[in-house]
């Protein structure tokens, strides 16, 4: 793919649709409806950044470069919920959730985006 920025906006959409149907079949709902935001998508698209920063860190340990990616992760959950939180425009609430950070952040969703960080610099690096 061409366009790094699409194929991460879109990887993120599915990943987010996936995560929320299979969260609603352990509420109890046999439907698994999923679901996700159009604001999510240029949120999930900024994971391109991933394709150069693998490239800096491609030689630590791949617990390192996990740790990384969910730092970077977090940092941008936070930054842009923040900025959509200001004109209440914000599609995610964690404020009810254990290990919230301002209702913005999940600091257990630590080994999710561990995970994704590297799935993505995978995804990304197959493209070269």
């Amino acid at each position: 793919m061409k366009h790094p920025f699409l194929l991460c906006g879109s990887v993120g959409w599915c990943l987010e649709v996936f995560w929320t149907g299979c969260h609603s079949l352990f509420k109890g709902e046999p439907t698994m409806m999923g679901n996700s935001s159009l604001l999510m998508f240029p949120i999930y698209g900024m994971a391109f950044l991933i394709k150069p920063l693998s490239s800096l860190i491609k030689r630590l340990p791949l617990l390192l470069r996990g740790s990384i990616y969910a730092a970077g992760i977090f940092f941008t959950e936070y930054t842009t919920g923040s900025m959509l939180k200001k004109h209440n425009m914000c599609p995610w609430d964690y404020s009810k959730a254990p290990l919230n950070y301002k209702g913005l952040i999940r600091l257990d969703y630590a080994p999710v985006w561990f995970v994704t960080g590297l799935l993505y610099e995978k995804i990304l690096g197959d493209l070269s």
